[in-house]
């Protein structure tokens, strides 16, 4: 009897806030996959398991080092983490840059959730 191996991804949520962490966590372990959450981008970085993530949602306003000055630190470490972003301050202009930087997704607060969930499938394909 052959049994089927389902692949199980890991995502990894920086946000301070808690409300925004829980909810995107709950959305994302019930679609089955393996979440990890930072309240922000240092605890992030200076965690031991930072090579073994598959996705990053990224607040851009976070407490010390941003969303943004922690996505070029990836960059310029050669580390390819797709970065989603989610802001409730979302400009044109922040949305270009972002992308232009290597983002995959970018997402103003309030955002659909089978968006986010559609965003976060194809970054991990």
């Amino acid at each position: 009897m052959t049994q089927k191996i389902q692949e199980i991804y890991s995502v990894t949520i920086v946000d301070d806030d808690q409300a925004v962490r829980d909810a995107l966590s709950n959305l994302l372990e019930s679609v089955g996959m393996l979440v990890e959450v930072f309240a922000s981008a240092e605890d992030f970085v200076n965690s031991r398991q930072s090579n073994k993530r598959t996705c990053l949602i990224l607040d851009i306003q976070l407490p010390g080092m941003s969303g943004l000055e922690l996505q070029h630190q990836l960059a310029a470490g050669k580390n390819l983490i797709p970065v989603i972003f989610i802001t409730a301050h979302g400009e044109d202009r922040l949305r270009e840059q972002t992308l232009q930087d290597g983002a995959v997704g970018f997402f103003c607060k309030p955002f659909s959730s089978e968006d986010l969930l559609s965003t976060v499938h194809s970054a991990l394909r």
